[in-house]
């Protein structure tokens, strides 16, 4: 079992029934992460906002893409105040830290202090992405995990459970990796996350994991490193 997780969720993932956030969607989330905290790991959350708005999205139909992206930082922030509540209606302590200041609604991130709320046993979510434009939420969670030196980085997918050498909703052939190495993602050109993150997971050494987080108990897996997803690592060898 990994020590101290870093948990990247989908803003999609939240998301069902033409809403962008779903109640039952973030009570079945708030019941597993617990169980996890109480299991004695120490769990950082980098939320998305697809749900709400993608920046890249909107630069392409033009919209100014800074000004885009920000509007993106704000969806990544109501995500994470939405979990926020979720996992303190299951009574576990957690703490919202944005790269953007917005004192009246959540910390501002510093380092130290998002260890410390950690080393107490509490989830710590991290909004606003980087604070900077151009930057995915993929980045901030290999910025994150860097920074608060986790042993992983759990990317738990909407309705996907691992990495393919194709669409697996449009090739039915398509072949699934059960391990690859951060260099086979890169020359691959294989959707998992930017080059820019994927290059950051790689100088740092944070192994990866990839599975779908729609099935019940998958997260509690993934932690375990149980889950039927694809792990990738600097040394892996690819397998299929």
């Amino acid at each position: 079992m990994y020590k101290r997780v870093l948990l990247k969720l989908s803003g999609e993932a939240l998301a069902g029934d033409g809403q962008a956030l779903d109640a039952k969607t973030l009570r079945r989330l708030a019941k597993e992460l617990k169980r996890i905290q109480e299991s004695g790991v120490e769990l950082a959350i980098v939320v998305g906002g697809g749900n709400f708005i993608r920046g890249k999205m909107m630069a392409e139909m033009g919209m100014n893409r800074a000004q885009a992206d920000y509007m993106g930082m704000l969806g990544t922030v109501i995500n994470a105040l939405a979990v926020q509540n979720a996992l303190e209606q299951e009574g576990v302590d957690t703490r919202v830290q944005t790269a953007v200041e917005m004192q009246k609604v959540a910390e501002p991130y510093i380092l130290r202090r998002a260890l410390r709320h950690l080393e107490k046993g509490r989830i710590v979510i991290f909004g606003a992405g980087t604070g900077s434009p151009y930057f995915s939420t993929d980045t901030t969670a290999a910025l994150r995990a860097s920074e608060i030196g986790a042993d992983v980085i759990l990317m738990a997918k909407n309705g996907v459970d691992g990495v393919y050498d194709s669409d697996p909703k449009k090739n039915p052939d398509a072949k699934k990796f059960q391990e690859l190495s951060y260099m086979d993602v890169l020359n691959k050109g294989l959707q998992v996350m930017d080059s820019t993150a994927i290059s950051m997971c790689m100088d740092n050494d944070i192994d990866l994991v990839v599975f779908n987080m729609n099935e019940e108990g998958n997260i509690e897996k993934a932690v375990k490193g149980e889950a039927d997803g694809t792990v990738i690592s600097k040394s892996a060898q690819v397998t299929a």
